[in-house]
């Protein structure tokens, strides 16, 4: 394995670095501070969108692009120290880099699978920033990590998809910018399990789709993201070209998108854990208890040195993976991918955890990002798959493995 970058990935590296500590990090409180003035305000502010314009124009944009065809773009492995970097501010940097979730995996999903009329009526305005999406998978009365038991059907009714069912934790669906979610339902309810569904384009404007509310996130509004909207999707009608790839390939399409959706969280995490690190060691040389500074204390300094251990290694996960699908594909690297997805996660979260107790109260207020990053980082134990899951799948390819060494029952 090589994580060597390229000179131009170390040129973006220190470009990116340089815009996130002089414009992104020091527009969080603003970006804040206009939020609190319109509680009814969804999606990006002002700010947020003079910081896209400012990333656009400096070549910071798309970043999360892999080659495809004829089209150069990043390698996993080159954009992870990337997403590491806009991870220390997971809420506003991906957006600011057009390189947000829920948007990147569309963006590749379309690249892939899209018609030749969806690329350009759907990925080219995402590709240009000038509308958002979302995808709408989960569901509300079923255990949605198994995709077999989704519910909301799909009907087709002359030239039209007829979709009946509710959806939720439908990130960024009431952004007024949001103009379509990808919809995962039953076309083929006799097929074999992994046949069933199919995934097609719906219009947030179409008659019969209504956006009951949002979601928070263990307290969090999540209003610069746009929310994670609950959506009845009530005898919706759109054409049937608005199907992407075939029939029945709703599941290929979304393990497709799940796998690089999965290892970009991790890469955020990265930075997110950094930044928690970066904020504990300035808060433990600053503030004195019983006549020490707290990193002098023991206990304070164990937890320093586990994060950086910690941190290091999860990195290293999450560079494997990379560099597995950028050699083999997003398939072959899937056991990689899980287990950077129920490591890193659970990881992040102990350090920030930590960063709040050296913190004390106001490590649990807004006066940190420590509590907003913690609720990322546990709330990505669920999104993409719950850990069980990916622990599932782990265990189970550990059992089809049989080491060279074990020739004997003697070990």
């Amino acid at each position: 394995m090589d994580f060597s970058h390229a000179p131009h990935v170390d040129d973006l590296r220190a470009h990116l670095t340089l815009f996130m500590r002089d414009r992104v990090i020091p527009a969080e409180q603003q970006v804040a501070e206009e939020l609190a003035a319109d509680p009814s305000h969804w999606g990006a502010t002002a700010t947020v969108l003079a910081l896209k314009e400012q990333a656009r124009a400096e070549g910071l944009w798309n970043l999360f692009r892999p080659p495809h065809g004829d089209r150069s773009g990043l390698k996993n492995v080159e954009y992870a120290p990337l997403a590491e970097i806009m991870g220390w501010s997971p809420h506003l940097a991906p957006e600011v880099f057009n390189c947000s979730a829920p948007d990147t995996g569309n963006m590749e999903l379309l690249d892939l699978f899209g018609s030749v009329e969806q690329r350009r009526r759907w990925l080219e305005p995402l590709l240009d920033g000038s509308i958002r999406s979302c995808f709408s998978m989960t569901e509300p009365d079923v255990a949605s990590s198994d995709a077999a038991n989704i519910r909301t059907s799909m009907t087709l009714d002359g030239d039209d998809w007829v979709i009946r069912g509710t959806k939720w934790w439908t990130t960024g669906a009431l952004r007024p910018d949001c103009a379509f979610s990808l919809v995962m339902g039953v076309s083929d309810p006799d097929a074999a399990p992994a046949r069933r569904q199919s995934i097609v384009i719906v219009p947030l404007d179409s008659p019969g789709l209504t956006v009951v509310r949002s979601t928070s996130v263990l307290g969090f509004d999540d209003r610069h993201e746009g929310g994670h909207g609950e959506i009845v999707l009530d005898d919706v009608r759109v054409p049937a070209d608005h199907l992407v790839a075939n029939r029945g390939d709703g599941f290929l399409v979304a393990q497709a998108r799940l796998g690089p959706g999965r290892i970009h969280h991790c890469m955020r995490l990265i930075g997110m854990a950094e930044r928690a690190i970066a904020l504990m060691v300035e808060r433990a040389r600053t503030r004195v208890a019983f006549g020490l500074p707290l990193l002098e204390q023991g206990t304070v300094q164990q937890w320093i040195a586990d994060a950086r251990a910690t941190v290091d290694a999860a990195r290293l996960l999450v560079l494997s993976a990379a560099w597995r699908m950028d050699t083999d594909g997003a398939k072959a690297a899937r056991h990689e991918i899980s287990s950077a997805k129920v490591f890193v996660p659970q990881t992040v979260k102990r350090i920030i955890d930590d960063a709040i107790q050296v913190f004390g109260a106001k490590g649990l207020s807004q006066d940190t990002p420590l509590a907003m990053l913690y609720s990322q980082a546990r709330f990505l134990q669920i999104a993409d798959g719950p850990d069980e899951v990916h622990r599932r799948s782990l265990a189970k390819a550990e059992a089809r493995t049989t080491s060279p060494l074990a020739t004997s029952k003697r070990l």
